[in-house]
């Protein structure tokens, strides 16, 4: 009877939990706490796949063989996502995965903690209070980008000047403040910076005269800050990650200006062998636009533009590359290094762009949509004669919104020497291109 009992209550358990207007199982893998949907905790998960052909740099190596050429398929991020709020007032937020796997990469890569954060809402949405390892990140919009809803292929990596040189992956360990007062949104934090002795990629050592490396003394404290003003729809700041596109749901449009200082976080030596200390200063000023042209067909365009000051010394470089498709050089390589290694960062200013147009939601009919887009750098640096010139263009095959989607970019980098002069220019025929076709699965 005893038996007969218990399995009766767990019909009626089920049955009331299927037919109660207030199912908490909603949303995908979302769980809520309260009746009133203000408590919950959520889950997601992010897997983007790549398949790239790679015209190499001159003279790249892959374990001492001379390669021009690269095919690989790779895992450009694995991501997932736990959240929750916990109360009216606390929120918690974490997330784990990995980047950047290829064929040369170590095996059985680790997952490893992105973000581990815990925050308090002081004044509804004017003022929260948070900790931990984060992104809240300054300088520009796309220095903390949501990997999920990226415009075209790949972030702006241009605008990730410190990506794990001093920080994990654009994080750090630090404290920070954000809030909404109408249409102004900010966000500012202080964070301790990693030593660059702990880099998982050697960093470089000061050598030479009149050239800025990052210092290896114990890192100060690093500032940085973002605020911008909404003139249309507001945006979500719960996460600290900016969205690339909004696919034909919002109507965006921001002015934001940005900056990030870390005192002695760079040195050099002058002409007298005199080590001096300098800090890392940056500005920046940018422009997002991105809106329906109409409501029920969700057709949208999307247009981002931004202005970058980067301070990190006397002509400071530092070449850039994703998922590096070699990893050695022989006698005739460039400047830029092994296989797709391009001088992305570095002192002077830089000018980043990108713009899409979205078609209707069904041109596809049941298959979705398509988006292509564009993007660009030009940087001006110290250290290089001439500018360093790198754009994209792309098509997204939008088949369920950010859920499904399919990638194919064409990139064109320069390529620098160094001529009998000393001076380091581009290789004016010797440009390198990329193709790669991206599957993004989300949920």
């Amino acid at each position: 009877m005893k038996k007969i009992i218990i399995f009766l209550c767990a019909i009626i358990s089920v049955n009331a939990i299927a037919q109660s207007p207030s199912n908490r199982f909603k949303e995908g893998l979302k769980i809520y706490l309260s009746d009133d949907s203000a408590r919950y905790i959520k889950a997601t998960g992010l897997a983007q796949i790549w398949a790239r052909y790679e015209d190499n740099n001159p003279g790249s190596t892959i374990s001492g063989t001379p390669k021009k050429e690269t095919f690989d398929v790779g895992l450009r991020r694995v991501r997932f996502q736990i959240m929750s709020q916990v109360t009216k007032h606390i929120f918690f937020y974490t997330q784990f995965g990995i980047n950047s796997l290829n064929s040369l990469s170590a095996r059985k890569t680790g997952l490893f903690f992105h973000d581990v954060t815990g925050e308090y809402s002081m004044f509804k949405n004017m003022l929260t209070i948070g900790g931990g390892l984060s992104g809240w990140n300054g300088t520009s919009r796309y220095s903390s980008s949501g990997v999920g809803n990226i415009l075209g292929l790949d972030l702006p990596v241009v605008q990730e000047s410190t990506n794990d040189v001093t920080d994990q992956f654009v994080r750090k360990l630090g404290i920070y403040a954000k809030g909404k007062i109408k249409g102004f949104d900010y966000r500012v934090s202080v964070s301790n910076p990693f030593p660059v002795q702990n880099a998982l990629t050697p960093v470089a050592t000061l050598s030479g005269t009149n050239t800025s490396y990052y210092s290896t003394k114990a890192p100060e404290l690093q500032y940085q800050g973002y605020f911008m003003y909404q003139f249309l729809d507001k945006e979500s700041n719960q996460l600290p990650y900016m969205t690339g596109s909004y696919l034909g749901k919002k109507r965006i449009f921001n002015i934001g200006t940005g900056f990030a200082y870390q005192k002695d976080a760079m040195w050099h030596r002058t002409a007298a062998l005199d080590t001096v200390s300098t800090p890392l200063q940056q500005f920046g000023v940018d422009l997002f636009y991105d809106s329906y042209l109409n409501k029920d067909k969700q057709n949208a365009i999307t247009a981002y533009a931004s202005f970058i000051n980067y301070d990190f010394g006397p002509n400071y470089i530092r070449n850039v590359a994703i998922m590096n498709t070699a990893n050695g050089t022989n006698s005739s390589a460039s400047f830029n290094g092994s296989g797709n290694a391009v001088p992305l960062i570095g002192t002077g200013q830089v000018v980043y762009a990108q713009a899409a147009y979205l078609f209707k939601k069904d041109l596809l009919k049941s298959h979705g949509t398509l988006q292509p887009y564009v993007s660009g750098v030009y940087a001006n640096y110290q250290k290089l004669k001439d500018p360093v010139m790198l754009y994209d263009i792309g098509l997204n095959w939008i088949m369920s919104g950010q859920n499904s989607k399919l990638s194919l970019d064409y990139q064109s980098r320069p390529i620098f020497n160094v001529d009998t002069n000393g001076d380091i220019r581009e290789t004016k025929s010797a440009r390198r291109g990329q193709v790669v076709l991206q599957y993004q699965l989300m949920f």
